[in-house]
């Protein structure tokens, strides 16, 4: 009988005899969803991989307590009127046919509106419209295609609790086969030839055999299950040299006592995947460690205002919010919490959460969702949960927003690993071939060293792990990076530009004067909750200056970025911002930023705003002359030109009056010529030239600076040390080419002695995994080393 294989998912479908459209299938389940693949066109799923699905499970039943509105409360990242986004654990997703056909989920059911798999964590985040597809026949859909998640209850939360335990399993499997193989292995380490060892010595070669069965096909599966993939879609991943030396080492030792002619390597065999094994959960230890400290520690430095008794404002950080507590929301920021509207209008952009940026309007008593921004003015909520700063880090790094800022250096280890591993195997080969001429008994330990002593794991993980521990540091220096790539690009900028107002000026220490008609109380209520809802700088600044008494509800407020600002209440209205927004034909010249006042389109005055410079400014700028272009791109008049010139180096460029959109076309022309520019703004008027730039930071001091935009967010009283901070990502790169040497040189000297046949494969086990510790242990004491220098 012909063997024949399913076309979905490879099994055997000799016996069910399933056909359909000239193909072969195991089940009709794998039958269905090819069919349901064919009737959307999404056939492309088989031509990224052989055979790469999974046979869909039966459900009936399974997911009813997906009718539990409670639970499925608890389960959403997001819910809206018609729109929900959740996050799934998918176990299956293992290649790109996975994440391909995860990503076209629309293409399935239009109610689905996008889905973004995390290949690392093996989620997908889906968005999806209610009203026409429930989070129980979405979950039902992913069965039907053999995408399964997996859902725990024990705290309603996805994926969780479902903690991979196989490595540690593997690991005792491993040590407990190698314990007993090297204890069965001493009478032919010591050459008995006692009558009883004589005897028996058969029984105890196939009890060695008998323990390296698991060995090869329980804990190696992962490294053969690896390289196959690889092979599969035409790639020497660093997993092929370790897959193939288990190989060779058990179908020669299995042959050697099957034939009656030696004890074979079975000691070898199981002490190989034993200490990669080991080293492995090394890794994965350390690596984690990284990766909690960072989550827990690293919290972004967004102040919010909360209102206390008797209407007291003060800003606090957004982990000191607690349940019941009132917030106060100003226009452009962000809604850092689930919660309750209790006073103004709100009209929310959830384009950081869904990726639309259509906006929704909400009345008291409306309930809304962390990551909202509002776009009216300013609204006071009531805090229903804290926050989760994992939820707001998933905002950030949100792929909808990180399209076009992706992490080459990745790529690179990757392509070193790749050309590594076929030097390596012809290597191997080449040696082999020598000694089967030579002394045909040594060629199968060379072959096998080689292999696994030159395994490029340690190539591998340099740069994940210097730029965890990096990004770790940075954290605790107030300096929050986005990701490891956004430590890979500023090491390699040579531009940097920083807009002025918020940015280089402090605005605690600002001195405002006013001159102009006084203001009765009325114009004098309306101006202070004008300035009360913008975000801006120099709002924040002037609204810390006036009286906070008789704050009204505005009728109306629009803030016109670059402008200026226009608000109603009752009869009167008023207009904040320069001199030619609110009417003023003639002004006199300033040499200091001003803003400008009218109400019932009757100027009033101008408010002068004498600014301080931050701290260590021209100390700064002094550093980083040296290494970088520098210009300053400021939106206000050039009043601060005869200051900024004395206060900056000579060749530092000056502009100003720029808009927001100059910002952004500046940057985009200087990168066409090459340039690789920093950006560093206040977040606000900032956010197209921070998304345009290379890298973006965004300055905080007690205001919620929050933005997709932004790659990184510094705290304001950092700001003096950015040069070493730029510094410190070229530093990282530096210790991620040492190691790249010291794994050089160390798989050199391991060559030598592997291709002259002085090194037993078990030797090369033990070598292997402690190089690639050893790895981990230089990236470690070098970053916090470097770290130590940053304090």
């Amino acid at each position: 009988m012909e063997h024949k294989t399913c076309f979905h998912c490879g099994l055997d479908s000799t016996i069910s005899e399933i056909k359909y459209d000239n193909k072969s299938f195991c089940c009709n389940g794998c039958k269905t969803v090819y069919d349901i693949f064919s009737a959307n066109n999404l056939t492309c799923y088989y031509d990224l991989q052989h055979a790469p699905g999974a046979t869909p499970k039966e459900v009936e039943g399974k997911y009813n307590f997906l009718d539990n509105i409670k639970i499925v409360e608890s389960l959403l990242d997001f819910n809206d009127k018609n729109t929900q986004i959740v996050t799934l654990y998918i176990p299956h997703i293992h290649c790109s046919s996975c994440i391909w056909i995860l990503e076209n989920l629309n293409k399935l059911h239009a109610s689905i509106n996008a889905s973004i798999v995390n290949f690392g964590k093996k989620t997908v985040r889906i968005n999806y419209q209610s009203e026409n597809i429930s989070l129980k026949n979405l979950v039902i859909l992913l069965n039907s295609i053999g995408y399964e998640p997996f859902i725990s209850l024990d705290d309603y939360s996805v994926g969780k609790k479902n903690v991979d335990r196989s490595l540690i399993y593997k690991l005792g499997v491993a040590g407990f086969a190698f314990g007993n193989i090297m204890f069965l292995s001493f009478p032919e380490y010591f050459q008995s030839t006692e009558f009883w060892l004589e005897q028996y010595k058969h029984v105890f070669r196939w009890l060695m055999f008998a323990f390296s069965l698991p060995v090869v096909f329980y804990c190696s599966q992962d490294y053969f299950s690896s390289a196959y993939k690889g092979l599969k879609t035409k790639l020497l991943n660093i997993d092929v040299p370790i897959a193939l030396g288990v190989s060779v080492l058990f179908l020669r030792s299995t042959a050697e006592i099957v034939l009656d002619i030696g004890t074979g390597f079975f000691d070898s065999l199981a002490g190989l995947v034993f200490f990669l094994l080991l080293g492995k959960f090394f890794q994965q230890k350390t690596y984690n460690f990284l990766s909690f400290e960072r989550d827990y520690k690293s919290y972004f430095p967004i102040g919010i205002t909360k209102i206390e008794a008797h209407n007291k404002e003060s800003s606090i950080q957004v982990y000191d919010i607690k349940k019941g507590d009132r917030l106060l929301i100003r226009n452009e920021e962000l809604i850092p919490v689930d919660c309750i509207l209790i006073k103004g209008e709100a009209r929310i952009d959830y384009s950081f959460v869904t990726g639309e940026s259509e906006t929704v309007s909400k009345q008291s008593g409306d309930k809304l969702f962390a990551g909202g921004k509002q776009l009216n003015g300013s609204i006071e909520v009531d805090v229903l949960k804290t926050v989760k700063q994992s939820y707001l880090t998933q905002l950030w790094s949100n792929d909808v927003f990180n399209k076009n800022k992706e992490d080459s250096f990745t790529n690179l280890t990757n392509a070193i690993s790749k050309k590594f591993t076929f030097i390596i195997l012809s290597i191997a080969l080449i040696t082999t071939g020598y000694w089967l001429f030579v002394d045909s008994a040594k060629a199968l330990n060379v072959f096998t060293a080689v292999l696994i002593i030159a395994c490029p794991c340690a190539i591998a993980l340099a740069a994940p792990f210097t730029f965890g521990n990096m990004l770790r540091i940075f954290g605790k220096q107030r300096f929050y990076a986005k990701n490891a790539s956004v430590i890979e690009q500023l090491a390699t900028i040579n531009t940097i530009i920083f807009d002025k107002t918020g940015t280089i000026t402090a605005n605690k220490e600002t001195a405002i004067t006013y001159n102009g008609y006084k203001f009765t109380n009325d114009e004098e209520a309306l101006l202070t909750s004008t300035l009360r809802n913008s975000n801006h700088p120099l709002s924040r600044s002037l609204y810390t200056l006036l009286a906070k008494n008789n704050i009204v509800t505005l009728d109306a407020y629009k803030e016109h970025i670059g402008k200026g600002i226009t608000a109603k209440h009752n009869q009167n209205s008023i207009k904040i911002g320069s001199a030619a927004f609110v009417g003023l034909t003639t002004e006199t010249p300033t040499l200091n930023t001003a803003v400008h006042v009218s109400t019932n389109n009757t100027y009033k005055g101008k408010f002068t705003f004498y600014n301080k410079y931050r701290k260590g400014l021209s100390k700064l700028f002094n550093k980083l002359k040296k290494d970088y272009d520098l210009v300053i791109l400021s939106g206000d008049n050039p009043g601060e030109k005869e200051n900024l010139t004395k206060l900056l180096p000579a060749k530092t460029k000056l502009f100003f009056n720029q808009k927001p959109e100059d910002k952004l076309e500046y940057i985009k022309h200087h990168q066409n010529s090459g340039a690789k520019v920093l950006m560093v703004g206040d977040g606000l008027n900032d956010a197209g030239a921070l998304a345009q730039s290379n890298v973006g930071i965004a300055i905080s001091e007690n205001v919620n600076v929050f933005s997709p935009a932004c790659d990184a967010i510094l705290d304001a009283t950092k700001f003096n040390k950015l040069n070493s901070f730029i510094k410190a990502s070229k530093w990282a790169i530096k210790i991620i080419k040492w190691s790249f040497l010291l794994s050089f040189i160390y798989n050199s000297i391991g060559l030598y002695f592997a291709v002259t046949g002085q090194l037993a494969p078990v030797i090369a086990a033990i070598l292997m995994p402690l190089s690639s510790i050893s790895i981990v242990i230089f990236t470690t004491i070098c970053t916090n080393v470097l770290g130590q220098k940053l304090k």
